[in-house]
């Protein structure tokens, strides 16, 4: 069975607010992690340096991941000097950092122009997964979610991404394996940048993490769902659905309602096909709200004989939200149902909860 079609927004995708139109950094100098091989042999060589040079760059970038320009003792005094005045290679500073008794660590990064972002490492026995923002902020307004309470500041650049990823790998002092796009933010509306961010994470010169251990996670925006579906790299998709019911997904997550669970469906098949990959569902089960059996009868039937994964959350807690987590019970009853109609399904514990860096709880500020 399909997904019920109930009456939802027509505006079209035309309106989609993209990357190219969303706020910027003022910083105009040129951020070195997120560089290819080949941008920095044009840099190298527009310095009136020989391309070998971009190699050597690229070493102390990436292999020994210096921090200042003063480092790289084999490049000449004058291109360093070029470099420094021109490039970056660090544009954040940390401001604050919180520790989990899980073992989870929440960091509070802010950029010259003032504007503020949180990340978080996750290490689990010998991997660390960072959790990384694409945006400060964030203009979908899900009603659950503490990061949209307050709109959306602006979109973080690709090098500005990769720097969160360095920052988790040298505060644990270990390599990160694993990232997910699910920090403040819809990476979807600033697809580019977070595209252009997963491959210097993928490429074996820059962090060389493997594309399957790269995800992001978007609400739903259908016309870069079909997008990313065409992209050569194996990156992983979330999308978070928390409801197969069109009148409670609307309630819940307005910023998406133009498009319909319909067409959300199809496109989601649409993406297995043409990759063969798997992508997750994640639901966070709130009480009285999208945990019901009319809703689990909806969800069932959404993913039933579909190529997906569900992850199942129990709801975060948020300052001032008037929403309650469902009982571990009914998470168990969904995750049952689900692998009844053949549905892979994980019931996620939720890292960081005591210091607000779970899903949902980033919201640019700490404490």
């Amino acid at each position: 069975m399909q997904p019920q079609e109930q009456q939802s927004s027509t505006s079209t995708d035309t309106n989609l607010r993209d990357d190219t139109q969303a706020p910027r950094p003022r910083d105009a100098r040129l951020n070195l992690l997120s560089c290819s091989l080949r941008d920095l042999e044009t840099l190298v060589t527009d310095l009136g340096q020989p391309k070998f040079r971009a190699k050597q760059l690229e070493s102390w970038i990436w292999d020994k991941g210096v921090a200042s320009f003063a480092d790289m003792t084999n490049l000449p005094k004058a291109l360093r000097s070029e470099l420094e005045a021109h490039t970056t290679l660090r544009t954040s500073k940390p401001a604050a950092s919180l520790h989990s008794s899980d073992g989870s660590r929440k960091y509070l990064l802010r950029y010259d122009d003032g504007v503020s972002v949180e990340c978080v490492g996750m290490p689990s026995g010998n991997r660390l997964a960072a959790c990384v923002s694409t945006q400060a902020g964030c203009a979908m307004g899900c009603a659950f979610c503490a990061t949209g309470a307050s709109g959306l500041t602006r979109s973080l650049t690709a090098g500005e991404m990769v720097e969160q990823v360095i920052h988790v790998r040298d505060d644990f002092g270990t390599r990160v394996t694993s990232v997910v796009m699910m920090g403040q933010g819809e990476p979807f509306v600033n697809y580019d940048a977070t595209l252009a961010a997963l491959r210097r994470l993928n490429d074996p010169a820059g962090l060389g993490i493997g594309a399957r251990h790269l995800t992001v996670s978007t609400c739903g925006i259908i016309p870069m769902i079909t997008r990313f579906s065409r992209e050569p790299e194996q990156f992983t998709l979330a999308v978070s659905l928390h409801s197969a019911v069109q009148r409670t997904r609307d309630a819940l997550m307005p910023g998406v309602k133009r498009w319909s669970l319909l067409r959300l469906y199809d496109a989601m098949g649409e993406y297995a096909e043409r990759t063969g990959r798997r992508p997750t569902y994640e639901y966070a089960l709130i009480r009285g709200v999208n945990d019901t059996d009319e809703e689990l009868t909806y969800l069932c039937d959404f993913c039933r004989d579909t190529l997906c994964h569900v992850n199942l959350i129990l709801l975060n807690a948020t300052p001032g939200s008037h929403f309650e987590p469902s009982s571990q019970r009914r998470a168990n009853d969904f995750a049952r149902r689900l692998e009844s109609v053949g549905v892979e399904t994980t019931i996620r514990n939720s890292r960081g909860t005591d210091i607000d860096a779970a899903c949902g709880q980033l919201r640019q500020r700490m404490g």
